[in-house]
């Protein structure tokens, strides 16, 4: 059973686009709630002082490229200083052992490459608030070829779920609509095919990932979002797999096209 949680997340990242591109992403997913969007360490600062403490972020996601190794050390410290349960996920272009370490001795929960954890944010953040330290695929990698202590600590990140039946253009149709929430007049256009065809890839899009997926959702949950969870769920059942939810803490019980 997917249960209702109700995360409250503030992002800082000093690439404008990217920040209004990752607030409307957690928008899609009814899981969060952004309470603050800065681009540098002094304006979360600022939003954080305007907040009521019961609306302080359970989640802060972390530009840490910006920052030097000093400062990246500093502010997940100051953060976490201040709140103390915070869970803080670094995104980042960086690869390199020193910089997750730092991260890691910071007491971050995660450090993630942003070219590999895309889609699967939101439950790439879920699975790291249950682990101590999880990394992606990319940073394990590095961390091997140096030989580094924290393969003895770290959690990789599980690979997406597969969907051996969805085709090409059935995972376009599915893009579109779903995850850039196209209406399906111009979802035909852009794939240069009829409405009625670009209803038929979503339908058969939505058979393919309920006959991969057993969770069962909350009622008012609309097929959608339901497929919007599952097009970007992480792999289950390997040993890379994804704990049930509900566990971690601030669990909050609280159309078709």
């Amino acid at each position: 059973m997917i249960q209702r949680i109700n995360l409250k997340v503030m992002i800082i990242d000093h690439d404008f686009y990217a920040l209004r591109a990752l607030n409307s992403y957690m928008a899609w997913d009814r899981r969060t709630r952004v309470v603050g969007l800065a681009e540098s360490f002094d304006r979360a600062l600022a939003v954080l002082e305007d907040l009521p403490h019961v609306e302080y972020p359970d989640v802060l996601l972390f530009d840490s490229d910006t920052y030097t190794d000093a400062d990246l050390s500093r502010i997940v410290r100051h953060f976490r200083l201040i709140i103390p349960n915070l869970h803080v996920i670094c995104l980042a272009h960086q690869n390199t052992p020193t910089r997750v370490q730092l991260a890691h001795a910071a007491e971050a929960r995660a450090y993630f490459l942003r070219n590999e954890v895309r889609l699967l944010l939101m439950n790439a953040i879920i699975y790291a608030m249950q682990k101590p330290f999880t990394v992606t695929k990319g940073v394990r990698a590095v961390l091997q070829a140096h030989h580094s202590a924290l393969l003895d600590v770290a959690d990789v990140l599980p690979r997406p779920r597969e969907y051996p039946e969805l085709t090409e253009r059935i995972r376009q149709a599915l893009w579109l609509c779903v995850i850039e929430g196209m209406p399906a007049q111009l979802a035909a256009d852009e794939m240069g095919i009829s409405p009625h065809t670009i209803r038929s890839y979503i339908k058969e899009g939505y058979r393919i990932l309920e006959s991969y997926d057993d969770n069962q959702y909350p009622e008012d949950m609309s097929p959608i979002e339901r497929a919007f969870m599952r097009f970007t769920a992480l792999e289950e059942g390997s040993e890379e797999s994804v704990p049930p939810l509900g566990s971690y803490p601030n669990e909050d019980s609280d159309e078709d096209t």
